[in-house]
């Protein structure tokens, strides 16, 4: 049986110094423009946190696929996050940004915009139609956290730059989860 819909949830590629802003760096360009000529799917659907890297990270893959998609990138802001600086100080008290990690230092963090990040996935998932491929970029650790609420699985290790997961969706709301 085919699969209702699946969403592909990637890390935006490798960011500038912090002169440049919120640009990626040359370097960042280039990988995410390769990850698309290596890539052989056919996304229906383009979300972006907004974060301008991420946005951008989007155009570079979709050039390197050489293709387009009709409906261009929607923003979904709730892929980002409102509380970034709660996450910062997190990762730096905990000395890492894995989830699994995080958790155990700020538990109420995590679970908090584990519910708030599942629910931004869901909302996206409900308006995609049945046979839908979908790429979201966004950040990390917040994909992870977003995976963990929807599904109870922690991602170990965390996402790389322009490394992402599959989400298929399976009749009786069973989720597979792959790392791509």
């Amino acid at each position: 049986m085919l699969p209702l819909r699946r969403l592909e949830i990637r890390r935006h590629a490798a960011k500038g110094t912090e002169l440049s802003g919120d640009c990626l760096s040359r370097e960042g360009i280039e990988q995410a423009y390769q990850l698309g000529r290596s890539l052989r799917v056919g996304y229906t659907h383009l979300y972006s946190s907004g974060a301008q890297r991420a946005t951008q990270t989007l155009a570079c893959i979709l050039a390197g696929m050489g293709r387009t998609v009709m409906n261009g990138v929607v923003i979904r802001p709730g892929l980002g996050s409102p509380r970034e600086d709660e996450w910062r100080e997190a990762a730096r008290a905990a000395g890492s940004s894995r989830l699994d990690e995080l958790l155990a230092h700020n538990e109420r963090l995590v679970r908090e915009e584990a519910e708030r990040l599942a629910g931004e996935l869901r909302a996206i998932l409900a308006e995609l139609p049945e046979g839908s491929y979908a790429l979201a970029i966004g950040h990390s650790p917040l994909s992870e956290c977003g995976v963990y609420g929807l599904t109870g699985k922690i991602l170990t290790p965390p996402l790389k730059e322009c490394e992402g997961v599959l989400m298929t969706e399976h009749p009786g709301n069973r989720w597979e989860v792959d790392r791509q």
